[in-house]
């Protein structure tokens, strides 16, 4: 393991992190054993630590570029989701695999779900490189969330979107949640979805500004 980078992972959980009112031990632990720069782009390796978004060099699609979440808002996104040792979690647009080995640390087994076939080649083998063994990569249109594996305890979406698809919402199991970012730029709010009694509900948690996943546009109204 790389030294330097282990203690940039330090400073990154108690810089980012800590102070933006993570508290769950799991999490940090998770945060501080995965190493994020095995999951960027060979040039981008020196910036895998930094508050921003990282961008994807190769896609499948230039048209639709792809990013690492920001370490804060992730680390807050999974808190939201309040995932347990035994649960099965969806993860959807999992980019280069980076948020399935966190959550693959909190979790019992996780579905990592992606679109773009370069991203999802490099999602399995790095996973299964570093031994993430309770890690599946599967490709697919995100929107349409992975039905064939279904239920899920927890759906985290890796991005944010315009609406959650009612498709996602019904691949959760009864005590399920489903956490996204919904709204674009400094619009964006992170959102909570539980199912109770077959009723699934929303509860607003805290702003974030994360980069979009492609797919998740507002059904539009006909308007005379």
């Amino acid at each position: 393991m790389n030294a330097d980078f282990s203690e940039r992972r330090v400073k990154m959980v108690d810089g980012q992190v800590r102070t933006t009112d993570v508290t769950d031990a799991a999490i940090l632990s998770a945060m501080l054993s995965v190493p994020r720069e095995a999951f960027v782009d060979n040039g981008q390796r020196e910036l895998a630590y930094i508050d921003e978004d990282r961008r994807y060099a190769a896609t499948a699609d230039a048209d639709q570029p792809r990013y690492l979440m920001e370490p804060s808002p992730f680390a807050k996104l999974a808190q939201l989701a309040e995932i347990k040792s035994s649960d099965f979690v969806l993860d959807v647009g999992c980019g280069t695999g980076y948020s399935s080995a966190v959550l693959s640390r909190l979790a019992s087994s996780v579905v990592a779900l992606e679109s773009d076939a370069t991203l999802g080649a490099r999602a399995a083998e790095t996973l299964s490189s570093l031994g993430y063994d309770n890690v599946v990569v599967v490709s697919g249109a995100l929107p349409a969330g992975y039905p064939s594996e279904a239920p899920y305890d927890v759906i985290f979406v890796g991005g944010s979107v315009e609406q959650v698809p009612e498709k996602l919402l019904a691949q959760l199991k009864e005590g399920g949640r489903l956490v996204a970012v919904e709204g674009r730029g400094n619009a964006g709010v992170a959102a909570v979805y539980l199912k109770n009694e077959a009723t699934v509900t929303a509860r607003k948690a805290f702003n974030a500004a994360v980069k979009p996943l492609p797919g998740f546009n507002r059904t539009r109204e006909f308007e005379f």
